[in-house]
């Protein structure tokens, strides 16, 4: 389904950063409920079970009666609105005339010390699916020792409500431009990046490559960054003869020495390289590159026409990056609405192009980025069987993480931080989140030692020395000096303009809208801290089935149709 987007025309044009609010049209939600009823589900021998692929049926058929029966997509929609600040704003593509609006949670912080973050989620997920973590960034417990955050969270072009980029666009760079000038325009001249998930599992590593991309392109405005388990390669000999000459030692006597650790090598022994040397940039066998879409339009047809069919793929999804972590229905069946709203064909283009397009990182400056590592050392001998016999035997070699170690980073980077997590990643932002936090923080702290950019310009509190003497006694008849005026904050809140209402149809059966009415600019709010433990519903008994056989599927929708 082809998304068409309309917007009212504001004044300050379609690079004022507006507030937005998700409305999606009831025409949609009735044609959604209807393919969901007329399901037709493959059939599977009860026994024996395939050694060779995965039999979802048992787990998929109890989702599409929860999702009929039970979720109710207003609800999570409310909650969206209600509890998370959604922006969008618009960016020119270079090889295009088309615009590219960008949809992102902007949530500042009240503390003085703040800093500005750009955390970008896990891909295929979008922002919506990180409210979570606005409370654990903006606004931390001790906000004296634990360092506070700016926090910007974007959706990629093509996930959730942002646009599509138009075809042919290099996908890395043309999106690290995107989200270095998305920082400037929220007033943010100089920030900080983290993933939020592993760079080595990620489709066709597009985490690891937007940060990393960032980190060398951008060093003027991206100060620092974050990379979570980094598809890193051991250092070559004609790359980086110092570090190759110390990772030759250190492994040919397995010794804790020259940056290596004992773990290091246990964790190699216990999941193995991610990549030697000289190795194509494009990893296959990790994470959610098994479900490779390097044509994306033949599996993108199939998606678009079945909600029931992206649940699988979403399942599937989710079961690769956590086999472990037990999902309740109303969750995966959010991860697979906000892909079925939208559609998934520009997802699906998007990973395709990467896979097939790597883009080539050029040094720029003789200057290494300053990074941040952490890895994760892989789960203890023993629990692959635990593993085994929860998810069909499938997962202990498809969900399979491969481990660098940090010390090879130093070949091409400026390491301020390292952290050996114990363990795999799984589904980092909503399983151990404070892992994130706590290496985007020590990135934080390096680079507040050294540069002074990053720290934001507090006003002073008490009388200037030169205005107090001015008025003491001994001044005499002397004028007193004018007082000199505080610099303006670093981190000023961004502004938005008058607005009016926006509508975005998703497919042809669906509005989709932001709104926003304001009489004169405002600020990012700050935002009531989402508390989503409770969008999980009760499940009751379906009484009886009520998934039948109709072609009579397709819904027309007027142009302005809303709920």
């Amino acid at each position: 389904m082809a998304a068409e987007v309309e917007e009212a025309v504001t004044v300050g044009g379609a690079d004022e950063v507006k507030p937005y609010k998700i409305h999606v049209s009831s025409k949609y939600l009735d044609l959604t409920r209807q393919k969901l009823e007329v399901t037709r589900l493959p059939r599977e021998l009860s026994e024996p079970k395939s050694k060779d692929w995965w039999e979802p049926k048992s787990r998929v058929e109890p989702l599409i009666d929860f999702w009929l029966e039970q979720y109710s997509w207003r609800t999570q929609e409310d909650l969206l609105n209600t509890e998370l600040p959604q922006f969008r704003t618009g960016f020119s593509i270079p090889s295009s005339e088309a615009t590219v609006r960008i949809h992102f949670l902007h949530a500042h912080s009240s503390h003085s010390n703040a800093i500005p973050l750009l955390l970008v989620p896990p891909f295929p997920f979008s922002d919506l699916s990180f409210g979570h973590l606005i409370k654990q960034f903006t606004d931390p417990e001790d906000a004296a020792n634990n360092q506070p955050f700016h926090l910007v969270i974007p959706s990629l072009p093509g996930l959730g409500f942002s646009d599509a980029l138009p075809n042919n666009t290099p996908a890395i760079s043309s999106t690290a431009e995107i989200l270095n000038s998305l920082m400037s325009r929220l007033s943010y001249p100089y920030y900080l990046v983290t993933n939020s998930g592993s760079g080595a599992a990620s489709p066709a590593e597009i985490d690891f490559k937007l940060a990393n991309h960032l980190a060398t392109y951008y060093p003027d405005s991206c100060l620092g960054a974050h990379l979570i388990s980094p598809p890193l390669a051991r250092p070559g000999l004609h790359e980086a003869p110092i570090e190759w000459a110390k990772w030759s030692i250190a492994s040919l006597f397995h010794a804790p020495i020259l940056g290596y650790r004992s773990e290091d090598f246990l964790a190699l022994e216990r999941n193995g390289f991610i990549r030697p040397p000289k190795k194509s940039q494009t990893a296959t066998q990790f994470g959610l590159n098994q479900l490779s879409v390097r044509e994306p339009n033949t599996l993108a047809y199939a998606l678009c026409d079945s909600p029931t069919g992206l649940l699988v793929f979403a399942l599937k999804g989710l079961r690769l990056l956590s086999p472990k972590k037990d999902i309740t229905p109303t969750e995966v069946i959010n991860f697979a609405q906000l892909a079925w709203l939208p559609g998934p064909e520009a997802a699906m283009r998007f990973w395709a192009y990467c896979a097939r397009h790597p883009e080539k990182i050029e040094k720029r400056t003789s200057i290494k980025p300053k990074v941040g590592i952490t890895v994760f050392l892989g789960d203890e001998v023993g629990t692959e069987a635990e593993v085994e016999g929860e998810v069909g035997g499938l997962v202990n070699g498809e969900a399979r993480d491969c481990y660098a170690c940090p010390s090879w980073a130093k070949a091409r980077y400026n390491t301020v931080y390292t952290h050996r997590a114990p363990g795999r990643p799984g589904l980092l932002a909503w399983e151990r989140p404070e892992i994130i936090a706590a290496g985007i923080r020590g990135v934080a702290a390096a680079v507040l030692r050294s540069d002074t950019r990053l720290r934001p310009i507090i006003k002073p509190t008490t009388v200037p020395l030169a205005q107090a003497a001015a008025h003491s006694d001994a001044a005499g008849d002397r004028p007193a000096p004018t007082p000199t005026k505080p610099a303006p904050p670093l981190l000023a809140l961004p502004t938005i303009e008058e607005r009016g209402h926006a509508h975005r149809g998703v497919g042809d059966e669906a509005a989709v809208g932001g709104s926003g009415n304001l009489t004169e600019k405002i600020p990012s709010p700050i935002p009531i801290t989402p508390n989503l433990a409770h969008l999980s519903l009760p499940q009751s008994k379906r009484p009886q089935s009520r998934r039948t056989m109709s072609d009579d599927t397709a819904v027309a929708l007027p142009d302005n149709e809303k709920a």
